[in-house]
């Protein structure tokens, strides 16, 4: 039940997505190296598929093989994704590099626009990522 001040919401939550891939633990690797993840959690089964969890900084998201009979589906199977990460890091220049060293595509390299300093790319598994900062106001 809300009241006038609007619906509950529990100050503890939080939102963490959870992206399909192919080639689980491979992807575990790739981001460790791409964006300096850790892992959290993580399961193996005895068919190879991977559930894990990692974190970014203070950042979490999971990753877990895709599913079909779960209706979980990786962008390959797709032929692309409908959500878009946004990391947001003091160094976007640098966190950029990292990534495209470590086998992400540019989709557009790291520049200002909009008042952020932004660039993307799209991970081997074919999750696009746009990596920036918000720019200082002009005074």
């Amino acid at each position: 039940m809300s009241d006038k001040s609007g619906p509950l919401v529990d100050p503890n939550t939080s939102i963490a997505p959870m992206l399909s891939v192919r080639q689980g633990a491979q992807a575990i690797e790739f981001y460790k190296q791409a964006f300096g993840a850790t892992e959290l959690f993580r399961i193996d089964s005895d068919t190879g598929s991977v559930v894990a969890q990692l974190a970014v900084g203070a950042a979490s998201f999971w990753l877990a093989d895709e599913s079909p009979e779960h209706l979980n589906f990786s962008p390959e199977s797709l032929g692309g994704g409908t959500v878009r990460m946004v990391m947001v890091v003091d160094d976007p220049d640098a966190i950029f590099d990292q990534a495209v060293a470590a086998g992400a595509e540019v989709v557009w390299p790291v520049k200002d626009d909009y008042g952020w300093r932004l660039g993307r790319v799209v991970d081997p598994y074919g999750h696009h990522w746009e990596i920036g900062k918000p720019l200082p106001k002009p005074q």
